[in-house]
């Protein structure tokens, strides 16, 4: 079972990215050469020859592409360990839920407390602590998404699928939130103007949710399409 979900995860995950790649040409394109071009005109005209935009435009499909393939391979696995274990939801159900639950924690999350910037933007020698609290609000987020899981499992079946979905919800929550509080807020890009900055945000956060909605839909239709077979359940 676990080498045909990674199969239908790496193929869903790989043309949800070419997919996501479209949004963000689309919609964070532009402001990123707003953004190149603005930051030109401090340095000098001399510096636009020094920016290959044509393969960084290219770039973008190779990039969404690749991180389509590693997160529909993780999504893949995550499934198989979550599958029947979730009551008597169906394997469309419980992709698309596990798609929804995954964005809040590995998007949502960490873009509330570090939304990103538009490249250059911003203090150079800040890029690697931005990075790194970054990357530490997305593991604690998947951490207490974890724990909040287990927290919802200790409860008796009697408790009900909804009560145990909301117990789940208010824990993680409010676990999240602490950590939010706790973590030091990075404010690197004041100078920059705050409408093309958000603008940049908007079109980001845009890409990561056609990203992880085609993730799940894609990988929830397969399921319904090809379902497992007996032999290959848990």
């Amino acid at each position: 079972m676990i080498r045909t979900l990674v199969v239908r995860g790496l193929a869903t995950g790989a043309l949800a990215g070419i997919l996501a790649g479209i949004v963000a040409y689309l919609l964070a394109e532009p402001t990123i050469q707003r953004a190149i071009e603005l930051e030109v005109s401090r340095m000098g005209p001399a510096e636009l020859t020094a920016v290959g935009r044509g393969g960084q435009r290219a770039g973008v499909f190779l990039a969404t592409g690749l991180y389509g393939l590693a997160a529909g391979g993780l999504f893949a696995l995550v499934f198989a360990a979550v599958r029947g274990r979730l009551g008597d939801r169906g394997d469309g159900v419980t992709a698309l839920g596990l798609a929804a639950v995954l964005f809040v924690a590995v998007v949502v999350v960490p873009f509330l407390k570090y939304p990103p910037n538009p490249p250059g933007v911003g203090n150079p020698a800040a890029i690697q602590e931005r990075t790194l609290l970054f990357l530490t609000t997305v593991v604690a987020s998947l951490l207490l998404l974890l724990a909040a899981w287990r927290v919802a499992r200790l409860l008796p079946s009697s408790a009900g699928s909804v009560v145990r979905v909301m117990v789940g919800c208010a824990a993680f929550a409010a676990t999240v939130s602490v950590v939010l509080l706790v973590l030091p807020r990075v404010d690197d890009a004041s100078a920059f103007p705050t409408k093309l900055l958000w603008e940049f945000r908007a079109a980001t956060f845009a890409t990561q949710l056609a990203f992880w909605s085609l993730l799940g839909l894609g990988f929830a239709g397969l399921c319904r399409r090809l379902p497992l077979q007996a032999g290959d359940a848990r």
